[in-house]
Formats: structure tokens, C-alpha cells, sequence
């Protein structure tokens, strides 16, 4: 039953994403981690981090709109999306954070979102292990961007190292929660550590 509720709702979410012109049925979780927290303003500036195949880019400039400004990298290469500036990198590498200080050009982001997650290889303590490398990958490239005051979202998987990353997350900012969308499949592990008002 539960598999068969998985895949139905995996399906559900394919569908709705291809309907409303979305790149992936992840597009609906940033919909409803934003209707929850509001993790992005019109006009703000906002990275996202992992970003292909572009469906979180999508939301962030639906919210941030023409005066906001959305950068997006990935490993992978991105197709183009209008006023959308993607970068191929890999933000573990100090050239790829170079490039994107350029891009930046001394502003600072918002909000800093992270859907990264590893290549999958059905050890669950490597996965989980990998997960949180990428969110603190991401927790790093956050620290380096934002402004006091900004947001950061980061998926990780839940297991027995999530406690040390809650801890350095509530390090550096005001407010820390965990948050699971409905648009997650109910098998998964993923969750969403939601992070607001960094801190100086």
C-alpha cells in the first residue's frame, strides 16, 4: 500500500510539473517549504545551489520576480532559462566559488536554497554520510553570501549525524527547523532544514 501511494503521488507531481511548465516534480516541495516559512521576497537575491535540472530556479524567479535576481549551479549543465544566470561548478572547489564572486560582484544573497543530493548507492550510512557533506558544502557556500539577516534551505537525509549539522546550522543563524513536504514521497528519508535570519 505504501508503495503504490509512493508511486502515485510521484506520478501526480511528474504530471502537475510537465502541466504548469515546471523541469522536475521538485519544484512543488520549494512551492510548499515557501507557502510554510516564506523563505524568499520579491526582489531578492537568491542562490541556488545543485540547481539542475532548473525547477527550483523556476519557483525562486516566479517569487523573486524581474527585480529579483536568481543564480543557479550545478556540476551538470543546465539548459537555459530566461533571466536565470546558471553556472556549471562544483561549489566544493575554490574556482567554482571565485566564479561565483565574480557573478555576484560584491552583492550578497537573501537566501542561499540547496536541493543537492548525492549519487545514490544503496548503502544508507553512505548516503546519509554524503548528504550531509553536501548540506555542509552548502552551510559553507551560505556563510560565504549571505547577508545578516538571510535565509538558507538545505534537503539532507535524516540519520544519525543530522544532530552535529542541527548545531552548527543553529550556530549561525536565529531560527533552525526541520520541515518534510507533502510533495516528498513517503518512502524517502529526505528532509528540509529550514534556516532564517543569519546571523552576523
Amino acid at each position: 500500500m505504501t508503495r503504490w501511494y509512493s508511486e502515485k503521488k510521484k506520478e501526480y507531481y511528474y504530471n502537475e510539473a510537465k502541466r504548469e511548465g515546471y523541469r522536475a516534480r521538485s519544484a512543488f516541495k520549494l512551492k510548499q517549504i515557501q507557502k510554510k516559512f516564506s523563505i524568499l521576497k520579491h526582489g531578492n537575491t537568491v542562490m541556488d545551489l545543485g540547481a539542475a535540472p532548473g525547477g527550483w530556479s523556476q519557483v525562486a524567479k516566479e517569487i523573486v520576480g524581474d527585480k529579483g535576481t536568481v543564480l543557479g549551479i550545478d556540476l551538470s549543465p543546465i539548459h537555459p532559462i530566461k533571466g536565470i544566470t546558471f553556472l556549471q561548478g562544483d561549489i566544493s572547489k575554490e574556482s567554482s566559488l571565485k566564479e561565483l564572486i565574480n557573478l555576484m560582484e560584491e552583492r550578497k544573497a537573501d537566501a542561499v536554497i540547496s536541493d543537492m543530493s548525492p549519487n545514490i548507492s544503496g548503502n544508507y550510512s553512505v548516503d546519509h554520510a554524503r548528504s550531509i557533506y553536501l548540506c555542509e558544502q552548502a552551510l559553507v557556500t551560505a556563510s560565504t553570501f549571505l547577508k545578516v539577516g538571510g535565509n538558507f534551505l538545505c534537503k539532507v537525509f535524516d540519520g544519525e549525524e543530522l544532530p552535529r549539522l542541527m548545531k552548527e546550522i543553529n550556530n549561525k543563524f536565529q531560527s533552525v527547523k526541520i520541515f518534510t513536504p507533502p510533495a516528498s514521497r513517503k518512502s524517502s528519508s529526505e528532509i528540509y532544514i529550514i534556516a532564517k535570519s543569519f546571523k552576523k
